[in-house]
């Protein structure tokens, strides 16, 4: 279902314009990741699904999204497992780790939130990555966040920036420290660059 959703958003978004992206080589050809992108509407999770097509996404979401028996359907359809956002446990971690060892991609907005503001970044893509021994793809998008935006026909743009790792030599908390800051730097350098 998720190629087949994927390709019917497609023909719809683009009847708004079409997105321009950049850089897609830096995306890994084979093994797992986590792809790590800015947040600021609705509109950039579809449009980041599109993007790295045929390579399938397997979204964090807020268990809220969950909450009815068709959007728990959609959701998991559409590849996405759910977080408590408030009380993020073990099985934050848990599921996104089962899957990165089966190969798979995991995405993960590490504003948390929707915001155009300059939020400081959660360390869920971090520490998920770290624990399970796989690169992060940062990643950017500007464009149209809503319906509004949509009619206005603002250019979509996405820009994804080479793989980072945990480095090494370092005890695993510092390295990850490490890598937050690094994460952090990459995603603003990225949004700065397709502004």
């Amino acid at each position: 279902m998720y190629k087949f959703a994927a390709n019917v958003l497609k023909g719809f978004l683009s009847l708004f314009g079409r997105i321009k992206v950049y850089q897609k080589e830096n995306l890994p050809k084979s093994g797992s990741y986590v792809i790590a992108c800015t947040h600021t509407g609705f509109v950039d999770i579809l449009w980041l699904g599109i993007a790295t097509l045929p390579t399938e996404i397997h979204y964090m979401a807020k268990k809220e999204l969950f909450q009815t028996k068709f959007t728990k359907w959609l959701m998991e359809n559409l590849h996405a497992f759910p977080v408590d956002r408030e009380n993020p446990g073990p099985s934050a971690i848990k599921t996104p780790r089962k899957l990165l060892k089966e190969g798979k991609v995991v995405g993960i907005f590490p504003s948390g939130t929707r915001s155009s503001e300059d939020v400081p970044l959660k360390r869920g893509a971090v520490t998920i990555a770290a624990h399970s021994d796989v690169p992060i793809v940062p990643a950017a998008y500007v464009g149209p966040n809503n319906f509004k935006d949509l009619f206005k026909r603002i250019k979509p743009r996405l820009i994804y920036g080479e793989p980072i790792q945990l480095p090494e030599g370092m005890s695993k908390k510092e390295g990850m420290e490490v890598l937050m800051q690094q994460l952090d730097k990459e995603m603003r350098a990225l949004q700065d660059k397709i502004k």
